[in-house]
C-alpha cells in the first residue's frame, strides 16, 4: 500500500483532482445526505442561508475537518501499518451506522476506480484515507487534494438542499462558491495530519444522522 516513490499522473494535478472529485466519478456520493435530509424534514434547514450555515459548521467543526486530517495523515503515512491505523481511526470516528456505511462504501468505490486509473490495486479504505493514499501514490499536492475533497463534500450537501428544500440551482451554486474559501483554509490548517487534533463539536448533524436511520420517508441512504 504505502510506497516511497510517488507514481506519475498523465495530467495536470488540478485536472486529475477535478476528475477524482467530480460528480461523475462513481463513488455513489449522490446516495448520501450526511443527515441533512432529516434536518430539512425537521425544519432546521429551510433556505440558502441555513443550508450554508449547516454545511459550514460540518466543515469547520465536524466531519469535514476530521476527514481533512485523516486524508493528510494517510497521505503522510510512511508504511502500511500506519496507513491501516489511520483507517481504523476513521472507522471508529463514525458516529452512527449510516456514517460508517457512507465512508466505507464511498472509500471502497473510490479505491477501486482510482486504483484502475493508477494501474495499481488499492485497498478498500475509508473515503478520506483512500483519497489521501491515492493522492500520495499519484504524487498530487496534499493541500490541493484536501481542498478538492472538501469542496466535493460541500457541493454534494448543497445538491441535497437543492433537491429537498428546495433552494434552487442558483442559490445552491452560490452556497458552494461561498464555502470555497473555507474549504481552502481547512485544507491548509490540517496539512500536517495531526491525529491529536481530531474532534467534533457539531452534535446536531450526528443526531440528524441517528434520526435519519428511522426516518419513515426518505430519498437518501444517510
Amino acid at each position: 500500500m504505502a510506497t516511497d516513490a510517488p507514481m506519475a499522473t498523465a495530467t495536470d494535478p488540478a485536472l486529475t483532482l477535478a476528475q477524482w472529485f467530480s460528480p461523475g466519478f462513481p463513488v455513489g456520493g449522490f446516495h448520501f445526505s450526511h443527515g441533512l435530509e432529516w434536518a430539512i424534514d425537521a425544519g432546521d434547514v429551510t433556505d440558502a442561508d441555513t443550508t450554508k450555515a449547516w454545511i459550514a459548521q460540518v466543515l469547520e467543526h465536524g466531519s469535514g475537518r476530521n476527514d481533512a486530517i485523516l486524508l493528510a495523515a494517510a497521505y503522510h503515512a510512511a508504511d502500511d501499518a500506519t496507513l491501516l491505523s489511520v483507517d481504523a481511526t476513521a472507522r471508529a470516528l463514525a458516529a452512527t451506522r449510516e456514517r460508517r456505511i457512507e465512508t466505507e462504501e464511498m472509500g471502497a468505490a473510490f479505491a477501486r476506480i482510482a486504483g484502475a486509473l493508477l494501474d495499481r490495486p488499492l485497498p478498500a479504505l475509508t473515503y478520506p484515507v483512500a483519497a489521501g493514499h491515492a493522492a500520495q501514490l499519484a504524487g498530487l499536492p496534499q493541500v490541493l487534494t484536501a481542498q478538492f475533497y472538501l469542496q466535493a463534500f460541500a457541493a454534494n450537501l448543497a445538491t441535497v438542499a437543492m433537491r429537498l428544500v428546495p433552494i434552487g440551482q442558483t442559490d445552491g451554486q452560490t452556497v458552494i462558491r461561498d464555502l470555497t474559501p473555507l474549504c481552502r483554509r481547512i485544507a491548509e490548517e490540517t496539512a500536517e495530519g495531526d491525529m491529536d487534533a481530531l474532534s467534533s463539536t457539531v452534535f446536531l448533524p450526528d443526531i440528524a444522522a441517528m434520526k435519519h436511520e428511522t426516518q419513515a420517508t426518505r430519498i437518501f441512504r444517510t
